[in-house]
């Protein structure tokens, strides 16, 4: 597979595209796209999340599970739609808790590209999914590229925020040291679950004040 990815990202994880299970995601992706079945995003934006925030520049990462499957929805940006695409419910659910937490009016807009340039990796564990078909690539290889993509960022990096929302995300803890990081853990924003924990959670301004008191930039979470 021709990994699209911005240099800074390819260098780190450079020795990740040699493992076994990378060179099976990319068998498998070209198997499917051999027999016309269509896959989302399309392959200019698998690695949109890392293209839009450079290795250097993160700051924060929020956690999703896999790409929306429906047409014109995934941007390889979790949660982010692009503009003119209807907010999905989950999205509309974070964009209710950080007007609640922070008084941001709820924005038209579903495009998060405003987030990942500042900083925020918006990271899928999981990078593409067939059409109509939810958590249909979840067992190709990208969880554990993505694994060792966030016990990389763990180990090299400092003062990180990683967002976990719900069961899926939280079982990703095991890989970031929680001794230099911030981990802030939460129900999801699905309309399943929000009204469990994510409504509340004030995420948002607590992100804030961690970066402001490590002398970093705070997000604006307007996008």
């Amino acid at each position: 597979m021709d990994v699209k990815m911005e240099p800074s990202w390819k260098q780190a994880l450079s020795n990740l595209f040699e493992k076994p299970y990378f060179i099976q995601i990319a068998t498998h992706l070209k198997t499917e796209r051999a027999t016309h079945t269509v896959i989302y995003p399309k392959g200019s934006l698998i690695f949109n999340a890392f293209n839009l925030t450079p290795y250097d520049k993160v700051k924060v990462v929020i956690l999703g599970q896999d790409p929306y499957h429906n047409p014109n929805q995934a941007m390889g940006l979790s949660f982010s739609v692009p503009n003119g695409v209807k907010i999905p419910p989950s999205l509309m659910n974070i964009y209710k808790e950080l007007q609640k937490d922070i008084g941001m009016p709820i924005p038209t807009t579903g495009n998060l590209t405003k987030w990942a340039n500042q900083g925020v990796l918006l990271l899928n564990a999981v990078l593409t999914v067939r059409e109509n078909e939810p958590a249909s690539h979840g067992k190709i290889g990208w969880m554990d590229f993505t694994n060792d993509i966030i016990q990389h960022i763990s180990n090299h990096k400092d003062g990180i925020v990683f967002l976990l929302w719900g069961n899926f995300a939280h079982q990703k803890q095991i890989y970031i040291d929680a001794t230099k990081h911030k981990i802030l853990k939460a129900a999801h924003p699905s309309p399943l679950s929000a009204h469990n924990g994510f409504f509340g959670c004030k995420h948002f301004s607590l992100t804030n004040e961690y970066l402001v008191k490590n002398h970093l930039d705070p997000i604006d979470w307007t996008p």
